[in-house]
Formats: C-alpha cells, sequence, structure tokens
C-alpha cells in the first residue's frame, strides 16, 4: 500500500488497526498477565481488559475488576450481575434509546445509544480527532462535544450530531456557531480536574488553534473555574435567555462534577 495513502485505501486501513486493536485486547483479558504500558492508577489494565471483555462478549467480570487501583472518584463501577436464569434471550432485540429532553416547549432529541461523545477542545485534540469523532457519532447516531475550544468549520457537515460549549474562558463562542448547534453547553466545570479550571499549554496554543480561540499564538491560555458573571440562579437564566435569542431551537445543557 503506497504511502501516504489513498483515500479509497483509508476504510481499509481503518479496519486493520480496528481488527488488531480488538484481538489484541480480546488476548490480553484472558491472560494473568496484563501489558505494563497498559492503564493507570485510576483506571488499572486489569479494570480495562475486565470491562473490554464484558462489552465484547456480554459475560459477567471473572475475576470482577470494579475499583480502580486509586481507591475513589468515577473509577469506582458497580456492574450487577444477574444469575444465568434472568438472563434476556439470546437474539432479543433490546432498546438503549434515551431522550435528551423530555420538556415540552423544547424540541424532542433522542439518542439510540446511552452516551455521547464528551468535550474535547480544539488544542487539546487535533482538527483530525474532532473530525473522527464528529464521524463516529453521526456513525451512530448520538453526539460529541466541541470542547471550549472553538466550532471548527470542517464539523459542519456532521452539525446534528454536534455539541458546542460555552466555558468560562469565552473561548471561540461565535453567534454563528451556537445557531448551528442542536445543543449548547454551558461548563460550569472542568471535568478531568474540578474546581482547577482549564488551561491550554502555550505550545498547544498554534496559529490555527489561536485564530479559533481568538487569543494571542503560542501564549497559554486560562480558564477561571467560575463564571464571573453567574452567582445566582437569575445570572445563569441570562445565560441562557441569551443563547436562546440566537437559537431558539437549541436545547441548552449544563456540565458539572464532582471531585
Amino acid at each position: 500500500m503506497e504511502f501516504p495513502p489513498r483515500p479509497s485505501d483509508l476504510p481499509l486501513i481503518a479496519a486493520r488497526h480496528t481488527g488488531a486493536i480488538r484481538r489484541g485486547l480480546r488476548c490480553w483479558s484472558r491472560t494473568a498477565s496484563p501489558p505494563p504500558a497498559l492503564g493507570d492508577r485510576r483506571w488499572s489494565a486489569e479494570m480495562i481488559l475486565s470491562t473490554w471483555l464484558q462489552a465484547e462478549t456480554g459475560a459477567p467480570a471473572t475475576p470482577p475488576c470494579a475499583t480502580g487501583a486509586s481507591g475513589g472518584g468515577f473509577d469506582r463501577l458497580a456492574f450487577r450481575d444477574l444469575p444465568a436464569s434472568e438472563w434476556l434471550p439470546e437474539g432479543r432485540p433490546i432498546d438503549l434509546a434515551i431522550s435528551l429532553n423530555r420538556r415540552a416547549w423544547d424540541p424532542p432529541i433522542e439518542i439510540p445509544v446511552p452516551w455521547y461523545g464528551a468535550g474535547m477542545s480544539f488544542g487539546s485534540v487535533s482538527e483530525q480527532v474532532m473530525l473522527a469523532r464528529a464521524m463516529a457519532a453521526h456513525r451512530a447516531g448520538t453526539f460529541t462535544c466541541t470542547g471550549e475550544g472553538g466550532y471548527p468549520d470542517s464539523l459542519v457537515s456532521y452539525r446534528a450530531h454536534v455539541i458546542t460549549q460555552i466555558a468560562t474562558g469565552m473561548f471561540g463562542v461565535r453567534e454563528e456557531t451556537i445557531q448551528r448547534a442542536r445543543i449548547v453547553e454551558f461548563k460550569y466545570a472542568q471535568g478531568a480536574k474540578p474546581g482547577l479550571g482549564g488551561h491550554l499549554l502555550g505550545d498547544k496554543a498554534t496559529m490555527a488553534v489561536a485564530k479559533m480561540r481568538e487569543a494571542v499564538p503560542w501564549v497559554s491560555l486560562f480558564s477561571p473555574f467560575p463564571f464571573h458573571s453567574v452567582y445566582s440562579v437569575e445570572d445563569h437564566r441570562k445565560h441562557v435567555d441569551w443563547v436562546k435569542a440566537i437559537n431558539p431551537e437549541a436545547l441548552v445543557a449544563v456540565k458539572v462534577s464532582t471531585p
């Protein structure tokens, strides 16, 4: 296969890599010695492989690995294993769809799977990664979130599956991006490090990233922990009204986190 690959070769390349990754995880999950480079203190190798095996086969975890090595936080997962007598018949269809809005005065949005892609901003990841996530969300019928770094034009083709985010730094927030979004998310807390705000290193603030974020290239960017314009429910209502004035059809969501 020639390099760089032709666009027509990309599906084959993706299929080969996906197959190799799946075969590797399947083999490692059945051994007693996981690879040393897999996992960390929060998401241990045993926990990753155990969860993978459950997703791949539907079988209960053996041995059960429900707690990461750090002993707390969101790595504490509880899997409710049912006895074989309560298992659903093989091949029975299962409805995993969930509604993202049950209020009568906003457009109904339903996704066929109980998950969507969390915010990963332009700068923390490349535009190619953002585009790949949007394509995956389109294929799965769900959503992906732009994070706080703006909404690249390359995602417009997948606008029906993109959530745009407004964070404390207001980076890349424009009326046209709010107008093209089905869901607008206010980020009141940083998911990866609650209570600390956001920080994009200067090396990641490239010319393209800085232009999108309306910032100075190669200078570190900080998002404060709180919205300094929101200190009450009434202040939050003003933010919601602002978004609704720009895009009356958008659903407004709020991102919060716990330590």
